[in-house]
């Protein structure tokens, strides 16, 4: 069966490469078309997961916080058990007290500034300058940017509320997304707050789906009769996000496959040329026995061939795009190998050889629809 088509591919080479100029330029605007679909693909790509990324692993966070809109104003111990009871045996659960005290770095100036207590810090946080002790009971813990601000180290001291305390630790930059970003905070023991109940409660869970569950969980049971509790997954917010960026790509994929169309058009005018100038060689072909289909199969072999050679030429350009694209967005360049840019690539090349066939078909049919007798007296 495939050998019927040799002869057609064999004339249908000889015809292209007759008018090479011709068909150089009817093939460049397919190339041009994927590379536009499938660079600008790519580039979405690259940008949604150089975001992604910059979101790091907030996406199995969950927090809980008290409802003001039902005059809750904190979280209690019976809470904070009824979370661990609902979370999963390996997830982290880190109550927080919060307050605001004034705070001097240098001993002249005093701003009033959020103070967080944390029990534990050392399950949620790393330290980029001395340790994170564990249990935390004594010294303070500072984030990065404000120590970076105020020139604080482990040993510095600053002064809360008129009393004096070391620093332990300077924390290690955090997530920007995340409500867990230590980066301008300082941390005290729990114990040194006064207050019996907490402002929230951290909840990691070991993946988005796990941080599902467990935000469904907790709204079930603390949730049951009033509205007590405000849960907060980090894990839908990037599901957002990410649909955001697919509806970004495919209007970028769009826009770019308008570029398509115009070449699909410079395909139909040469196909429809060449069906004029060679409409005696038609002619005799029918005059010698080819019957219509033998006619259309050749013509749309032209079409697809044109279709073929500028999608590969395309495809390979567009990798050297997507290359380039990568090493700058992402600092990567070789993540353009990920399955998703494959995709892009795929879908480039498809649309760029169905259109060349789509623009070639009525050429193909009104060749393969030529009288012989007519053919031959034209």
């Amino acid at each position: 069966m495939a050998g019927r088509y040799f002869p057609a591919a064999l004339m249908a080479r000889r015809n292209l490469t007759r008018t090479k100029m011709r068909s150089l330029l009817a093939s460049l605007g397919i190339v041009i078309g994927v590379i536009a679909i499938a660079s600008l693909g790519m580039f979405g790509v690259a940008l949604q997961y150089s975001f992604t990324q910059n979101l790091g692993d907030i996406g199995n966070q969950i927090t809980v916080s008290p409802n003001a809109g039902e005059n809750v104003t904190e979280l209690t111990e019976r809470d904070v058990r009824d979370i661990r009871r609902v979370s999963s045996p390996t997830a982290t659960v880190a109550p927080v007290k919060q307050r605001v005290e004034p705070v001097s770095f240098d001993r002249r100036t005093t701003g009033r500034q959020l103070v967080y207590g944390v029990e534990n810090p050392a399950e949620l946080y790393e330290a980029s300058e001395g340790r994170v002790t564990e249990p935390f009971r004594t010294g303070a813990l500072v984030g990065a940017h404000l120590a970076e601000q105020h020139d604080l180290h482990p040993g510095s001291t600053i002064t809360v509320n008129d009393s004096t305390v070391r620093v332990r630790a300077v924390l290690a930059e955090g997530d920007a997304f995340s409500s867990l970003n230590p980066d301008n905070r300082i941390l005290l023991p729990a114990s040194s707050f006064q207050e019996r109940g907490y402002s929230q409660v951290y909840v990691i869970e070991s993946s988005g789906s796990r941080a599902n569950e467990t935000a469904m969980a907790i709204r079930n049971s603390l949730n049951d009769r009033q509205e007590r509790v405000n849960v907060m997954e980090l894990g839908s917010i990037v599901d957002t996000i990410e649909q955001q960026f697919q509806i970004i790509n495919t209007v970028l994929v769009g826009i770019a496959s308008i570029s398509l169309l115009v070449a699909g058009i410079s395909i139909l005018n040469v196909m429809l040329m060449s069906t004029v100038e060679r409409r005696e060689e038609i002619g005799v072909l029918r005059a010698v026995g080819y019957q219509k289909r033998d006619v259309l199969k050749v013509m749309l072999m032209e079409a697809t061939l044109l279709g073929v050679l500028g999608g590969v030429a395309g495809v390979v350009l567009s990798l050297g795009a997507g290359l380039a694209i990568n090493h700058y967005t992402v600092g990567d360049a070789t993540a353009v190998f990920r399955m998703a840019n494959a995709w892009y690539l795929g879908a480039a090349f498809s649309f760029g050889v169905v259109t060349s066939i789509v623009s070639g078909l009525y050429p193909a049919w009104k060749a393969a629809s030529e009288e012989p007798v007519e053919a031959l007296r034209g």
